[in-house]
């Protein structure tokens, strides 16, 4: 359920209800955004909320719309943005980040990094751990990555962003990025998401290359839930009967995402085509769409990169890229 209070409802009116709803069982999540609202999360007695219509701090009790509660514009009727640093991610501008899918080298990255940096990006992404299909490939070089992506985060003003695979390694991780990325195949990590959601970082949560938008934003839900209301989706393409492309980037989900929550929405076209030459013109697509932003792969020779050197763009594809998307993205969406 969800309960709107009145307007300019008192503290002392809001934690009323609070200890209401704890009395009969239910948790409680907050959100303030003019009028407070109060999801009376679990299953506690229904009786005690039907009382709550007798307190005159409460302008409405209404059921739930969905069953993602906290992600859903019931709950919050304003659009979220979450900051990164001095990133807003659901703002006015289309945030792009770029960097290597795998950390390789400290003169790979920094050079990367720098790159990036002057043509637009305001996040660095980088792989650290690596999950690959094949335990023969290359799994990412640790903590060594973690280093450098910080070096160069450091020195670039840049954000880091980069993926968390396992709860052990979430205080590491947690060192050196400025924002956790959940990868497609951790989506449903609940252990994992209930880790994250105990900390602040904002978090990518990458939706799942087989899952449902619900499932998709539940896996959100675990982490709103669990108190982390700093969380992105991105949308990195799904399975399906084409193999001409490495996935099938869904950007109707994209735009449906955008009326169902009231989260930041972004897209990876990098890992939606894995295709270097279909990444620029599905990047402008997302935008057009309504996605809040892009990330995408950059390395300096893709053709020696360890990992997907197919789908990453050279220097001068990304300088292209950024000179077409880097402006305010509702003047782009707005034309839908």
């Amino acid at each position: 359920m969800i309960i709107t209070m009145i307007e300019n409802a008192t503290e002392l009116e809001v934690s009323q209800i609070v200890e209401h709803l704890a009395a009969g069982e239910f948790q409680s999540r907050i959100s303030q955004n003019g009028r407070v609202h109060i999801a009376a999360l679990g299953k506690g007695r229904a009786e005690e909320i039907e009382k709550l219509r007798r307190f005159s701090s409460v302008a409405d009790v209404a059921k739930a719309e969905q069953p993602y509660v906290l992600a859903s514009w019931q709950m919050k009727p304003e659009r979220s943005v979450v900051r990164v640093k001095a990133v807003e991610i659901g703002a006015e501008k289309a945030v792009i980040m770029a960097g290597p899918c795998s950390v390789e080298s400290r003169e790979q990255t920094l050079s990367t990094a720098r790159f990036v940096a002057a043509n637009g990006a305001v996040m660095l992404r980088g792989g650290a751990y690596k999950p690959r299909t094949s335990p023969y490939e290359f799994q990412g070089l640790g903590i060594e990555a973690l280093k450098i992506l910080r070096e160069a985060g450091d020195e670039t003003g840049l954000a880091v962003v980069t993926e968390v695979m396992s709860e052990e390694d979430v205080e590491t991780v947690g060192q050196y990025a400025d924002m956790f990325q959940v990868g497609a195949r951790n989506m449903q990590n609940f252990a994992l998401l209930r880790k994250l959601a105990k900390t602040r970082t904002p978090i990518l949560l990458k939706r799942g290359a087989s899952a449902t938008i619900k499932e998709w934003l539940l896996a959100a839900e675990y982490l709103l839930a669990g108190g982390n209301e700093n969380v992105v989706l991105c949308e990195r393409g799904i399975k399906t009967f084409e193999t001409a492309t490495r996935n099938t980037l869904d950007l109707a989900a994209v735009a449906l995402a955008k009326e169902l929550t009231h989260l930041p929405v972004i897209v990876d076209p990098s890992h939606g085509t894995g295709v270097r030459s279909l990444v620029a013109p599905c990047a402008k697509a997302a935008i057009a769409v309504g996605a809040d932003g892009v990330i995408v792969e950059v390395h300096p020779n893709p053709k020696e990169a360890l990992s997907d050197g197919a789908q990453s763009l050279t220097f001068e594809n990304f300088a292209a890229l950024t000179a077409q998307i880097a402006q305010p993205i509702r003047s782009i969406a707005s034309l839908n």
